[in-house]
């Protein structure tokens, strides 16, 4: 009785503290707003505010990333940024990154925040935003990697994530 009744505890305990994150900007099915939109596409190209929390022991840094999933094969990197320390919990809209913080190289060609900006007539795109909780201070990616191999190497050394997943077509 007493180990069932421990084992509960620590489920619950753990459950309590899964990573979640949040945007006031960005929710769950919801259309992306034109703001966070690529300026190509008519949009500001300001990248969204994003909060997380319960983060599992261990957590030594942060990564986000915002992958378009309804480019095949391989995904659209828009917004790669590793190293966030473990002390960081949100961005702001807009935001500057913390020192430490770095942005990775995306599918645009650029390392910065690329808001959705998908062919015209293709339909919705589902762009996945993603908090990683990571046991190191930072995570390296082969060069000129895709948006997979991105995702796999983070999946891969994860300790957690927690994603919204949001929608936008031209």
């Amino acid at each position: 009785m007493h180990a069932l009744l421990l084992l509960l505890l620590v489920l619950f305990a753990t459950s309590a503290s899964a990573l979640e994150l949040s945007s006031p900007n960005i929710h769950e099915g919801a259309t992306i707003p034109q703001e966070q939109v690529y300026s190509r596409c008519g949009g500001q190209n300001i990248s969204p505010a994003l909060a997380w929390g319960g983060a599992p022991a261990g957590t030594k840094s942060f990564a986000i990333t915002v992958i378009d999933l309804t480019v095949k094969p391989n995904g659209w990197s828009h917004w790669i940024v590793i190293g966030l320390p473990p002390t960081t919990t949100a961005l702001g809209k807009g935001a500057s990154l913390p020192p430490g913080a770095q942005a990775v190289m995306t599918d645009f060609g650029d390392a910065a925040y690329g808001g959705p900006c998908p062919p015209e007539d293709s339909g919705p795109h589902q762009y996945r935003f993603t908090v990683w909780s990571l046991p190191a201070a930072t995570v390296s990616f082969p060069a000129h990697a895709n948006a997979k191999d991105v995702l796999a190497a983070l999946d891969k050394a994860a300790l957690a994530r927690a994603s919204v997943t949001a929608l936008y077509q031209r």
